[in-house]
């Protein structure tokens, strides 16, 4: 049985540790500790040093106590700005910030609930196959954390990050995969008053491409932005230089490169039109997510949604996460919803039924994914 006052209590001392991105030592010192006291190895790998972190990722397996392959719990450590001196506030049953940070249950509900889970199956004695706990850096600006994670340290077959919107019952399915566009625009300097027929303005060269570029909503699956613009010296001097940083994703990889395509077409169009100069450098930076209904790690959580009373939500999402990276290293991982809401602002709130709920839905998917191995066929 869920106990709400340990796991309530957990909550708020992960929370009052300050974990901004890269600055995750303090809590992973705290986690690394928690995950072997509850009889996990542990180890933590170098992804840190390779990101400028100040800690790397936290690895925890946990024996099995029944035949079948491993499944994976993960969830990220760092948080958002302003999330230093976190001071939870409950209120109603509702867990705030004090109002001048956000409150951290992205993600250290997931890490909470994961923890939790973890000590209801050592005292209810459940059986259980190896259970591997990953808690990722980094995640907040890049997913940096999983992309430079040890995979080879990994067994499991299939696992979960829990770390989405919506309650517990909410599968993420389908992501997008997303592409960067980096932009250098160089036309020439020359005095705006005195002759500025003699320079070439990388503003307008700009201005001109990205008018004549989609953008916003492509459509159902695709979106696409252009989210940075820096250049000019003074309003005197035609600007010689622009810099634009944009993105595109899509649930759909080939309409996301078709995206990009068009936005560096667009670009090198209007700088020739200008006798202007663009470099334009497109870069992955997470694959898509897409998993079928009929896959074991959906199967497991859709049963154990409908076993708690819940109606299971299988959902596309238009963001990233951890578990695009997972995905694309070729372990079948699904986003749960875990009830945060208003995340990356300091209206963020969690309501102390959903962390319990939660609790529930983990351990639920580990004894569905026990019954699902019993009734494997063995080969002949």
């Amino acid at each position: 049985m869920v106990n709400e006052k340990r796991l309530t209590n957990e909550f708020i001392e992960l929370v009052k540790i300050d974990s901004l991105s890269r600055q995750e030592r303090k809590v992973a010192d705290v986690l690394k500790a928690k995950l072997s006291a509850l009889g996990l190895e542990v180890v933590e790998d170098e992804a840190g040093s390779k990101t400028g972190g100040t800690a790397g990722n936290i690895i925890g397996r946990l024996p099995g106590k029944a035949e079948g392959p491993a499944i994976m719990f993960s969830a990220h450590m760092d948080t958002v700005e302003p999330g230093i001196g976190i001071q939870p506030v409950l209120k109603d049953g509702v867990f705030y910030s004090a109002g001048d940070t956000i409150l951290g249950s992205d993600n250290k509900a997931g890490i909470c609930s994961i923890l939790e889970a973890l000590r209801v199956i050592a005292e209810e004695g459940l059986p259980h196959p190896e259970i591997e706990v990953v808690f990722t850096i980094i995640e907040e600006q890049g997913l940096l954390g999983a992309k430079n994670l040890d995979y080879g340290m990994l067994k499991a077959a299939h696992g979960y990050v829990l770390d989405s919107h919506g309650s517990a019952g909410t599968i993420i399915v389908r992501g997008p995969a997303q592409q960067k566009v980096e932009v250098h625009i160089r036309g020439r300097a020359a005095h705006a008053g005195l002759c500025p027929e003699e320079g070439i303005s990388a503003i307008q060269v700009a201005a001109l491409a990205i008018n004549r570029m989609k953008l916003g909503r492509i459509d159902e699956e695709t979106t696409a932005n252009i989210g940075v613009i820096t250049g000019g010296k003074a309003i005197n001097i035609v600007p010689d230089m622009v810099h634009l940083k944009g993105e595109a994703r899509s649930l759909q990889p080939g309409k996301m490169r078709e995206q990009t395509e068009h936005m560096k077409r667009v670009l090198e169009e209007a700088a020739r039109e200008f006798e202007a100069m663009v470099s334009v450098e497109i870069e992955d930076l997470y694959p898509e997510i897409d998993l079928g209904e009929d896959q074991a790690v959906v199967a497991a959580a859709v049963r154990a949604a409908r076993n708690l009373g819940l109606e299971p939500k299988l959902e596309a999402t238009g963001g990233g996460s951890d578990a695009n990276i997972f995905n694309g290293q070729g372990i079948p991982v699904a986003n749960l919803g875990i009830g945060m809401n208003k995340v990356h602002t300091t209206e963020e709130n969690i309501a102390v039924a959903d962390l319990v709920l939660n609790v529930r839905y983990v351990v639920e998917i580990i004894k569905e994914s026990v019954k699902m191995l019993r009734v494997i066929p063995s080969s002949t």
